[in-house]
């Protein structure tokens, strides 16, 4: 059903393949834009928001450990660790 396509980075201009199950994993998730930039910047992209964020220092409202989360927490909602977070989403 899907072919591979070859598309432009809009960030670098070199040639990267949009590969047919990429492309049947965008319509599975409802994904209407085809990727603009090819996985190396894509990557770059992601690191340098991930080096500006701000990380808080939390306690889990579960286990009592410590967390850093990416916002600022509040005192009238819990925040959980990373692992207590994990285990309620498998409940």
């Amino acid at each position: 059903m899907y072919e591979d396509k070859t598309l432009i980075c809009k960030d670098c201009g070199n040639e990267f393949t949009f590969t047919a199950g990429e492309q049947e994993f965008f319509a599975e998730r409802g994904f209407e834009n085809e990727p603009q930039r090819c996985k190396v910047c894509r990557d770059a992209k992601k690191a340098a928001v991930r080096a500006n964020r701000t990380m808080h220092t939390a306690v889990c409202a579960s286990c009592g450990k410590e967390a850093q989360v990416p916002f600022e927490p509040r005192e009238d909602r819990p925040v959980y660790c990373s692992e207590c977070f994990a285990s309620m989403k498998e409940a």
